[in-house]
């Protein structure tokens, strides 16, 4: 369908848009390092006249990331980076208020994300922001010409960058790539706070379970695990964490948590949660070894943290018992097991992703990983490269200034002390 005659998108009703937009304005309010960005890009135009792909979830927050890029001049095309993420009033609002060309529509199949993937690739970008590296892959795949075109790439996802490092060990990434998940104020805050936060928010929704004296199965004890294991205990939980770093389960003993593998978790485990980047980190034996009722998500990117294909052969078909909620009956034992989302990130499935506030800085970070790869034009090699540190110190800082934070500088004797060697014991 057209919003305009030069203009094709893909959303599920443009009569959410008045909705839409009062949301995207309400996130606006909670996302003030990134209208400060967007006050310079609308003088300084570092995007005019480029092509830009966003394969994101489409949420209010996202959409304020996209008109940032509009107001430095891009022409930016937005798809969905997962088929249960889109808010279709932000969609919507996206399309007739902004004129915006998206592809994203709530539950929409495989088979027309992929659809979408491909349209979106059709407009020949010039950068590409990625969440899980599927358009990248998919250029490297299929559009072999288009890839020596592209100035580079911005990815946000632990899974995506560890796509993009496979990429560039194998020799086919053929462009550079910037590692946004590894910024500081991007993982430390989003992948934290986060998710901690979003993803209890989206089993509560989900479920209206009462979360004090349940035993909560963490998978994956990095930044995301981190912080949906604190944020459980912080509702009164038994929080279990499961690793295959030692460092990571020496850091959850320390941090107050029990440490144990996921076979011998998984008989005790009300609510398993998954955030690891991997697949099959819940399989088929673990799924014979839970308990009557057990409640498992991921908020990881990728559904196959869980192998449902095996659930499926486990069990009777599946009945829907809530929104987002379907009871798997085991054909031995009679067990049920609860899948939310449908194995889908839960916080996004169920619930409305991460606060405004956290993703200012997380889409400061895109933003200006954007314009760092076209002031860096023909400079960086192809391959995965960081942020630099005074890019992710000036984030940090703009934070502080919008919160009205005052914190310490360095004294001039302090610099050089901290810069010398000489002065000892």
């Amino acid at each position: 369908m057209s919003a305009t005659p030069t203009m094709e998108f893909d959303v599920k009703d443009l009569a959410l848009a008045p909705e839409g937009k009062k949301r995207i304005e309400w996130a606006e309010r909670e996302m003030p390092v990134l209208r400060l960005i967007r006050q310079k890009f609308a003088t300084d135009k570092p995007f005019e006249s480029l092509r830009i792909v966003a394969c994101a979830h489409v949420t209010t927050e996202t959409a304020n990331l996209v008109r940032t890029l509009q107001a430095g001049g891009a022409q930016t095309i937005l798809i969905a980076s997962n088929p249960l993420s889109t808010q279709d009033d932000v969609a919507a609002s996206l399309v007739q208020d902004w004129h915006v060309p998206v592809f994203a529509i709530k539950g929409e199949s495989t088979d027309v994300y992929n659809r979408h993937v491909r349209m979106a690739l059709d407009s020949e970008p010039e950068i590409i922001i990625d969440d899980g590296s599927d358009v990248v892959a998919t250029l490297i795949k299929e559009r072999e010409t288009l890839a020596k075109k592209i100035i580079g790439t911005t990815e946000e996802t632990t899974t995506g960058i560890v796509r993009l490092k496979a990429m560039e060990r194998d020799g086919v990434l053929s462009f550079p790539a910037m590692a946004v998940n590894n910024a500081q104020t991007k993982h430390f805050f989003d992948n934290r706070y986060g998710t901690g936060q979003s993803t209890l928010d989206g089993i509560i929704r989900a479920t209206n379970v009462l979360l004090a004296g349940r035993t909560i199965v963490v998978v994956g004890y990095g930044w995301c695990g981190k912080g949906v294991a604190m944020r459980a205990r912080g509702m009164g939980a038994n929080v279990v964490v499961t690793e295959i770093n030692p460092i990571k389960a020496v850091e959850a003993v320390m941090d107050g948590f029990r440490v144990m593998p996921i076979v011998d978790a998984a008989s005790i485990g009300d609510i398993f949660v998954t955030v690891t980047g991997s697949r099959h980190v819940i399989d088929r034996q673990h799924f014979k070894l839970m308990k009557d009722g057990a409640i498992v998500c991921n908020s990881g990117h990728f559904d196959i943290e869980l192998n449902l294909v095996g659930l499926r052969e486990l069990s009777h078909p599946s009945v829907s018992v809530r929104p987002f909620v379907e009871e798997y009956k085991m054909r031995e034992s009679g067990h049920r097991v609860i899948v939310l989302g449908e194995g889908r990130l839960i916080n996004l499935a169920a619930a409305e992703g991460h606060p405004a506030s956290v993703m200012d800085m997380s889409f400061a970070n895109q933003a200006l990983s954007v314009e760092y790869l076209i002031n860096n034009r023909g400079r960086l090699h192809p391959g995965v490269h960081q942020l630099p540190d005074e890019v992710d110190l000036e984030i940090a800082g703009l934070k502080l200034q919008a919160l009205g934070i005052r914190f310490d500088s360095l004294t001039a004797e302090q610099v050089e002390y901290l810069s010398s060697w000489e002065t000892g014991t």
